[in-house]
This record gives structure tokens, C-alpha cells and sequence, in this order.
């Protein structure tokens, strides 16, 4: 009995030990997690986030448009930004509604993760409108086939920022990406337009 009583006691001493030690390894493997440093995310991973809650809004919601926002706390990574805005429009709704999606919080009326606007009656025509599907290229194959065409002008500008914009033009058939060396069009000197859905060079604007 005696000896029974001690193997008992030993082996729930043991189980003890066991469990915190399993215990103490999850802990750091979630702290490990956490100090992750946050990084930026191409455009296709956050439209695709974006439309997530957007059908939820409307559930025939297309893509008018998207682009990025540069956060300085974040290291600049050629392709991806810390931050994008989406409008999706609603022809059942006859309405519009813009998303953003950011990877950190930030001051002013920028959240971390997904974040919806107001809806709003559609402001231009809805024919510039387009479904996400077309979107098959992503923003850091985008920039590298723009890159290429900009000669060495990213080399020459190591620290300017690139900038995406996405959009439906009149004379091209597919969704645009705008490739943008600078923070805005109006201070951007080159700018590269390549089709969202092959991939394929456009034009080159100055």
C-alpha cells in the first residue's frame, strides 16, 4: 500500500512537471509570435481581405478602385505597403463604399486590420467598375516587370516611394496597376502602367 501511495505521488509530481514545461513552451511560442516585427502586405492580399467584408456589405460588390498608403513606422518594401484603401461599388445598391486595411493602428481614422467607410451614392460611372477576379497579378510582380521598364531610375531613387494605383482605363480592356515612384501622381516623375490580369507592360508615363 505504502509503495502504491508513493508511485501514485510520483507520478502525479511527474504529470505536474510535464504540463508546466508544456505550459512554459507554449507561452514562448505565442511571445516568439508576437514580437514578430509587423511587415507590409501586397495589394492582392489586402483587396482580397477587403472584398471579404465587402460582400458582406453587398454581395454583388466589384472593385472601383485601390491604392496604397505609405506608413513611415513601417521599413519600405518595394511591391507591398503598410497600408491600402478599396471603393467596391453595388449595382443592386446603386451605392459605393471605401474599406482600408492596415497591418498596425495608426492616428487618425487608420485601424488595424479591415476597417469600413460610409456607404455613398456612386459618384462616376459604374462601368469603371470590375470583378476582383481580373485582379490575378499582385503588386510585387507588378512593380518588378515596372521596375524593368524605369531603366535605372529606382536605382537612382533608392529612397523615393513607390506608390500603387489601381483603376479601370478607357483603352486598356483589363484593371490597371499604376506603378508610381513618388507618394502621389502629382509628385511622381515616371509612373508605369501594368495589366492587373496578364501582367503585360502598358505605358510609361512621365
Amino acid at each position: 500500500m505504502e509503495l502504491f501511495m508513493k508511485t501514485t505521488l510520483f507520478l502525479s509530481a511527474w504529470g505536474l512537471v510535464l504540463l508546466s514545461a508544456g505550459c512554459s513552451e507554449t507561452s514562448q511560442t505565442a511571445a516568439s509570435q508576437k514580437s514578430e516585427p509587423v511587415q507590409p502586405i501586397t495589394g492582392q492580399t489586402a483587396l482580397y481581405r477587403m472584398y471579404q467584408v465587402a460582400r458582406m456589405w453587398a454581395p454583388d460588390a466589384q472593385v472601383l478602385k485601390m491604392n496604397s498608403i505609405h506608413l513611415t513606422a513601417l521599413p519600405a518594401v518595394r511591391g507591398k505597403a503598410g497600408a491600402w484603401e478599396a471603393t467596391f461599388t453595388s449595382a443592386a445598391r446603386s451605392a459605393g463604399r471605401s474599406y482600408t486595411y492596415s497591418v498596425l493602428e495608426e492616428e487618425g481614422n487608420l485601424h488595424e486590420g479591415v476597417f469600413k467607410g460610409r456607404e455613398e451614392s456612386l459618384s462616376g460611372p459604374a462601368e469603371k467598375s470590375f470583378l476582383i477576379a481580373a485582379v490575378k497579378i499582385d503588386t510585387d510582380k507588378a512593380y518588378q516587370k515596372a521596375d524593368k521598364q524605369a531603366g535605372d531610375y529606382d536605382q537612382k531613387n533608392p529612397n523615393q516611394t513607390i506608390s500603387f494605383l489601381l483603376e479601370k482605363q478607357e483603352k486598356f480592356p483589363d484593371p490597371v496597376w499604376r506603378v508610381i515612384w513618388g507618394e502621389s501622381l502629382g509628385t511622381s516623375g515616371l509612373s508605369v502602367l501594368i495589366d492587373a490580369t496578364t501582367g503585360m507592360y502598358l505605358e510609361t508615363l512621365h
